[in-house]
C-alpha cells in the first residue's frame, strides 16, 4: 500500500477553533504574602481546581441561606488529624450534622481519652493483642446501651463528657454534642475492634445505630438546596446515604438543589454512584490526600466566608 496523499487537506484559522484552555484559565503563581484563602483563586481554572472552588462557593451559599451542610466520614479522616478543621466549621455554624462509620467513632474516642489511636496491627495481630484495648470496648458497650433511644453518636458524646476525657476538645463526636447538632454513627457488625469484646451487645449496638439511621433520615429530609459532603468513606457511608435518600424520597420530601461532594484519596464506584450521580442535583469530586486537601480547603472556605458575611450584613441593612 502507498502512503496516503495529504495534499488538499481542509484547514481553518486557529483563532476560529473552539478550545478548552485559554490564557485566562492558566494558574497565577502566588506571592509569599498571598493569604492562604486567596491562594485557591490563583489555581488554574481547570478540572479539580474548578470543582474545589465550586464546592467552596456552594458551602458559603448554603451557610448564608441557612441550608444544611452534612458531613459524612470514614476513619482515615480522623487518623490523618483532620477532625480539628471540621470541629472549627461546627463551632462556626457551617457544618450542621456529622455522620461516620464505626471506625471513625473509635479513633475519635481514643484520641479524646488517651491522646492517641491507630495501633500497629502487624505488631499486635500475631500475639493476639490487636483490638484488645479495654477502655474502648467499655465505652462502646456503655454507649450502645445508652444510645437505644438517643442514638449511638449522642450517647458516645455524653460518655466522653461524663469521663471528663482530657482531650475532648479534639473530639468530633463531643463537638457535635456541645453544639447540639446530630452526630450519627453507622456500624457494620463485625468490622470494628469493639465487636470482639463480650460486653459489647450486638443487639444494643444495632438498635442504637438504627436509631442513628432514623435520625439521619430526618437530617437528610431537610437538605433541599443543602450539601452532603462525603469525606473518606468508600463503602459504609455511601451505602447508608443511598438508603436514607430512598426513605425521604418515599415520604415525598423535596431534595431539589441538593449538592453532593466527595473528598477521597481515589475515586470509587459507590461514591461515584451513591453520592455523586444518583441522589442530588449536582455532584462534585476532588481527589487528594486528606491531610493536605482538608486543611487547604478549610482555609479557602474561611476566607470566602469572611468576604460573604459583610456582604450579607450589607444586604440586610439595605432591606431594612
Amino acid at each position: 500500500m502507498r502512503p496516503f496523499d495529504l495534499n488538499g487537506l481542509t484547514t481553518y484559522d486557529l483563532a476560529s477553533r473552539p478550545s478548552k484552555v485559554a490564557i485566562g484559565d492558566l494558574g497565577r503563581p502566588a506571592s509569599p504574602r498571598t493569604p492562604i484563602g486567596d491562594w485557591l483563586d490563583t489555581l488554574p481554572k481547570q478540572l479539580a481546581a474548578n470543582e474545589l472552588r465550586k464546592l467552596r462557593d456552594h458551602i458559603v451559599r448554603a451557610h448564608r441561606d441557612r441550608r444544611g451542610v452534612s458531613v459524612a466520614l470514614g476513619g482515615h479522616v480522623i487518623k490523618t488529624g483532620c477532625a480539628p478543621y471540621l470541629i472549627d466549621l461546627i463551632e462556626r455554624g457551617v457544618v450542621t450534622s456529622v455522620s461516620m462509620n464505626g471506625s471513625a467513632a473509635i479513633h475519635d474516642f481514643e484520641l479524646a481519652l488517651a491522646g492517641k489511636t491507630s495501633e500497629d496491627v502487624g505488631a499486635q495481630l500475631h500475639s493476639g493483642r490487636f483490638g484488645m484495648a479495654r477502655e474502648t470496648a467499655e465505652a462502646f458497650a456503655w454507649a450502645a446501651n445508652a444510645g437505644r433511644e438517643i442514638g449511638l453518636g449522642a450517647a458516645l458524646g455524653d460518655h466522653i463528657a461524663n469521663l471528663n476525657c482530657p482531650h475532648a476538645d479534639i473530639s468530633l463526636v463531643a463537638a457535635c454534642r456541645r453544639a447540639g447538632i446530630p452526630c450519627t454513627v453507622h456500624v457494620a457488625l463485625g468490622t470494628d475492634i469493639v465487636h470482639m469484646h463480650p460486653q459489647v451487645s450486638g443487639a444494643a449496638l444495632g438498635e442504637a445505630s438504627m436509631t442513628d439511621f432514623r435520625i439521619l433520615c430526618t437530617v437528610v429530609s431537610q437538605l433541599a438546596h443543602g450539601i452532603w459532603w462525603n469525606i473518606g468513606s468508600a463503602v459504609v457511608m455511601p451505602e447508608v446515604f443511598l438508603k436514607v435518600v430512598a426513605v425521604v424520597r418515599n415520604f415525598g420530601h423535596d431534595l431539589d438543589g441538593l449538592v453532593t461532594a466527595n473528598f477521597d484519596k481515589e475515586s470509587k464506584y459507590r461514591t461515584g454512584m451513591n453520592v455523586l450521580r444518583r441522589p442530588g442535583s449536582e455532584g462534585i469530586e476532588v481527589i487528594g490526600h486528606h491531610e493536605l486537601l482538608i486543611p487547604l480547603f478549610h482555609a479557602a472556605l474561611l476566607q470566602q466566608l469572611a468576604v460573604a458575611e459583610p456582604l450579607a450584613v450589607s444586604r440586610l441593612a439595605r432591606s431594612a
